[in-house]
């Protein structure tokens, strides 16, 4: 083989195979309570997977959540809205992930509390996480996810 037609069909090749498109990040806002350091680890790690994240500080953030629909029981350290949905409290990337591509008929996804491990928390998670989805009707939070 010459090594015009080599290089031809080498070029040709590469040309002809689909190139990774490259994402645009996912936007979200996040409300954090103003006394809340785990808030910002949290948006660091969004970021680090993808993620603009505006993070805004707020004295409200129980009111956010009660009007976003979430139980004060299971309510999370931060309310983010993201494409449509809520996601509160330290929920993993994964599942974030797995909302936004499913795209069920949700007011959002919880992980209640500030468990040990999750995103955002020091120490070694313990046991599995819970996430909670939270439906636009206020019917009783149903398990999404368990991680």
């Amino acid at each position: 083989m010459k090594r015009r037609t080599f290089c031809q069909g080498a070029i040709a090749t590469l040309v002809a195979l689909p190139l990774p498109a490259m994402a645009a990040p996912i936007r979200a806002t996040l409300f954090r309570n103003p006394q809340c350091d785990c808030c910002d680890i949290y948006a660091a790690y969004l970021r680090e997977n993808g993620f603009e994240v505006d993070v805004k500080s707020t004295n409200d953030l129980a009111e956010i959540n009660s009007k976003a629909g979430f139980p004060e029981k299971i309510q999370g350290c931060h309310a983010m809205f993201v494409e449509g949905y809520v996601v509160d409290g330290l929920v993993p990337v994964n599942i974030v992930r797995k909302l936004l591509s499913e795209r069920p008929a949700l007011a959002g996804i919880t992980l209640p509390g500030m468990p040990r491990g999750a995103p955002g928390m020091p120490g070694r998670k313990m046991a599995p996480f819970t996430i909670y989805a939270v439906t636009k009707d206020g019917a009783p939070p149903t398990v999404y996810a368990v991680e």
